[in-house]
């Protein structure tokens, strides 16, 4: 009787291993699949943002060649 009960218990420890591995790949496909799509989104993001940046840091060059301290030296020599 103890073989059937240590028998029955080694079938089911290799079922519920069988599981849990199943489990675990199920997690991975999962996790590739979701990290391929943040990784497109943020590919995407960023060539938005690249196409914006031009412009973006051409105003910054603009504001910052009519800072506070030139504009007053341009008065200060007029």
């Amino acid at each position: 009787m103890n073989f059937d009960k240590k028998e029955l218990q080694r079938l089911d420890a290799r079922k519920a291993m069988t599981e849990y591995d199943a489990e675990i790949a199920a997690a991975r496909k999962k996790t590739e699949r979701l990290r391929a799509l943040r990784l497109a989104r943020d590919a995407e993001n960023a060539a938005a943002a690249k196409s914006d940046k031009p412009v973006k840091a051409a105003k910054a060059a603009d504001s910052a060649k009519s800072s506070i301290p030139v504009r007053l030296a341009k008065r200060r020599s007029t």
